[in-house]
């Protein structure tokens, strides 16, 4: 969950004294993806094409990161100012049960997360398909076939990928499919500078473009896949393939200093979250605090406390849990707010009660993309497998890395996932529902025109990435290179600890400390990468995250 992807349009720019119509700007962790998206705009593709042709572009050349093993959520905005968010987030098979982790009163975490039983039923193909169909000017096959073709020629191995490929090398060689795809026929992992080719990968993307997704959903894919996994000791079937639908969300709509902010529901924690902790910081003036202060970053780090420690407890799938909408209240943010002491770091013993929370309900590692389109187009689409390489299983004869989904549900109250979040009854496992994500793709509005898009990948910091995007840039009117370039800090409740990035200045580390913050220091904290139009100029901007590496592309 660590890698993400950015696709904008840049409206008009000049070039040697001449005004130049530009179609499309790309950003992405991979030059092949970014290639990818502009080639669907040279192709008459509009935003959703240049999203969609990227997504499944990195489920080639990202696949520790996502796939159409896994789920997505996209947002998008259409040129008629309509938004729409499609939740292609994963489903926990039929036969699954809430104990089914639970072994002599304890539960065991490896089964959630490496292995047969750690895959939920995959949804980001459904929800690319639905885009596309509704939305997009190309056809899904197109995208496929440019994308098959990219897996079947090969690519070459970076330095990071080498090391994820050496790292999980012993996990990889106890799956027959696994140890095909990644690894060499002496069992060594694919070193830099060598070409990876995924022949595999490459017929089952050219069966679904030549078949339709009903060729994964419930034919020769699904079946093949539910064969293997009740050999092998895994609950998911071809039937949880058939069964499979997207869902259609209400986004999450909230105004911040003047600014509309849209982001995604439940089950996105991460939407809801970043509401939450917007509306409790309008209680300060944070600009006058300093970016970066002491001051500034402990009133934030104690908003990401307070709306942490409900996430726990009141978060979930909408579908089978009653989430409030009074998470997202301004009133509920101003009684949070005020626990908040400028002096020393609180204890948040548990979570609060928003007023009227079981009658005013929602209703029924990871790639970060965006696109635009000068049509006014606009996707904010995050993607993921979960960790990385998902369960670490690839089917054989299949190509496509499973997500290992079902570890961020709450197995078992009071036990940490893999990210060390805990959750409630709201998060249980039951059949057919969808885990609880952080998963936080966002758009910002000035005057109803869309100024920003933003999201994150990295698990739980997700949400405190995508939050200190957002402040850096509305907050203290950052670009966004400078406000992807600031250290980054995140505290989830549980465990009581604040990670900082070892970039963030001394100085202020010792002063949170002194107000009682238990510091871990970082390197770095995962990957988010934003764009912006200025509302003055209409000029556009983008950005990567400087801490990975990657490439921008305007066509």
């Amino acid at each position: 969950m660590k890698t993400r992807l950015i696709v904008w349009l840049l409206a008009v720019t000049t070039c040697f004294g001449q005004t130049v119509q530009q179609r499309g700007v790309v950003a992405t962790v991979h030059p092949l993806a970014t290639d990818a998206a502009i080639n669907a705009f040279k192709r008459g593709g509009n935003a959703i094409d240049a999203a969609v042709a990227a997504a499944l572009t990195l489920g080639v050349v990202d696949s520790h990161n996502s796939g159409i093993g896994g789920g997505c959520f996209m947002l998008i905005r259409l040129a008629d100012g309509r938004f729409v968010a499609i939740d292609g987030r994963e489903m926990a098979p039929a036969a699954a049960t809430r104990d089914m982790y639970v072994h002599d009163g304890k539960a065991d975490t490896q089964l959630s997360q490496t292995g047969p039983l750690a895959s939920a039923t995959p949804g980001a193909l459904a929800a690319h398909a639905a885009a596309i169909e509704r939305h997009g000017r190309l056809r899904l096959k197109d995208h496929l076939l440019a994308a098959a073709e990219i897996a079947e020629k090969g690519f070459t191995i970076d330095d990071k990928s080498a090391g994820r490929f050496k790292n999980y090398a012993p996990v990889f060689a106890r799956f027959d499919g696994s140890r095909a795809v990644f690894l060499k026929s002496d069992g060594q992992p694919y070193a830099e500078g060598e070409t990876l080719k995924q022949p595999d990968l490459a017929r089952t993307y050219r069966a679904i473009a030549r078949q339709g997704t009903g060729w994964f959903y419930g034919g020769p894919f699904a079946q093949t896949v539910g064969d293997w996994m009740k050999k092998n000791g895994g609950i998911l079937t071809a039937a949880d393939f058939q069964n499979y639908r997207i869902k259609l969300r209400e986004p999450i709509t909230m105004t911040y200093r003047g600014f509309t902010v849209v982001t995604f529901p439940p089950p996105s924690s991460g939407g809801v979250h970043v509401a939450q902790m917007l509306n409790i910081l309008q209680s300060f003036d944070l600009k006058s605090l300093g970016h970066n202060s002491p001051d500034m970053i402990h009133v934030v780090i104690e908003a990401m406390k307070l709306a942490f420690a409900d996430r726990a407890y009141w978060l979930g799938d909408p579908d089978f849990t009653r989430v409030p909408r009074g998470l997202i209240s301004p009133a509920y943010a101003k009684t949070l707010a005020a626990r908040i002491r400028m002096d020393r770091a609180s204890v948040v013993a548990g979570h609060g009660t928003p007023e009227n929370a079981t009658d005013d309900v929602f209703g029924k590692h990871t790639t970060h993309l965006s696109t635009a389109d000068a049509e006014g187009n606009w996707v904010a689409c995050t993607t993921t497998v979960n960790n990385t390489f998902g369960s670490k299983v690839i089917v054989p004869g299949t190509g496509v890395v499973l997500n290992n989904q079902m570890d961020d549900f709450s197995i078992q109250p009071g036990v940490p996932n893999s990210a060390k979040l805990i959750g409630a009854e709201a998060n249980a496992i039951a059949p057919l529902k969808r885990p609880l994500s952080s998963m936080s793709p966002t758009i910002v509005l000035k005057d109803g025109q869309p100024i920003l898009a933003i999201g994150a990948a990295g698990g739980p910091t997700i949400i405190s990435q995508t939050l200190i995007g957002l402040i850096g840039v509305l907050d203290f009117g950052l670009g966004v290179d400078a406000a992807l370039a600031s250290a980054r800090f995140h505290h989830q409740w549980s465990p009581d600890e604040v990670r900082v990035e070892r970039a963030l200045a001394s100085a202020v580390r010792d002063e949170l400390r002194r107000r009682g913050h238990k510091l871990t220091e970082v390197n770095t904290l995962g990957v988010s990468q934003a764009v912006a139009r200025d509302p003055a100029t209409g000029r556009f901007s983008g950005a990567h995250d400087p801490r990975v590496a990657g490439k921008a592309a305007v066509w």
